[in-house]
């Protein structure tokens, strides 16, 4: 049996990626060259807003996370669509090249999109460094700890009094006695076998 887990032994770091307009938390960054302008590639969910943004805007930031980030930052950006909320509302951020970059963050990259390529789920943002800079000198925070310390940096509070699911990838909280068979969590893809009963 394929155990789809050990992708997350894949060392990864937590990003807010941003653009004009949006963004939202990746984790599917990498350096792919090297010189005075190195190109950056971003994994960007397909169904994500900030994907449909990306298409329509020709930059792209990358603030990295430390292990000591606001957990609502993560909450915001990871848990909410662009459609719906405005992400920088409550969120303090800096400007550069007209692009949002994260206050509360290790420091930033900015790219110029140069290529992209679609798969079936996601699409690969590759973009050119053209500006960056280190805020804190701290330890920054990797898939493997979100993972480790998800429950208490997002601590999910639930209604009282309604029976609720939790999405263990995401933290999507489904309402209901039973999620359908059907059910696909609508922030993150999965299916009902990964949604967790309250207790």
């Amino acid at each position: 049996m394929k155990n789809i887990n050990i992708t997350r032994k894949i060392s990864q770091g937590m990003y807010v990626l941003t653009t004009k307009n949006g963004g939202c938390i990746v984790d599917a960054v990498s350096q792919i060259s090297s010189g005075e302008n190195p190109l950056i590639s971003v994994s960007v969910m397909k169904k994500n807003y900030t994907n449909e943004l990306l298409k329509n805007n020709n930059k792209f930031a990358i603030s990295i996370l430390g292990k000591d980030v606001n957990p609502d930052i993560i909450k915001t950006f990871g848990f909410n669509s662009g459609r719906e909320i405005n992400k920088f509302e409550n969120t303090e951020v800096n400007q550069v090249e007209g692009i949002n970059v994260i206050k509360d963050s290790l420091g930033y990259m900015i790219c110029e999109i140069v290529d992209s390529i679609d798969n079936d789920t996601h699409t690969l943002f590759i973009g050119k460094l053209i500006e960056a800079d280190i805020y804190r000198e701290k330890e920054e925070m990797s898939y493997g700890y979100y993972q480790e310390h998800k429950e208490e940096l997002l601590k999910v509070t639930t209604e009282k009094g309604k029976t609720a699911w939790i999405c263990t990838i995401c933290g999507y909280i489904y309402y209901g006695d039973e999620v359908p068979e059907d059910f696909k969590c609508p922030l993150c893809g999965v299916g009902k076998e990964l949604f967790k009963k309250q207790e």
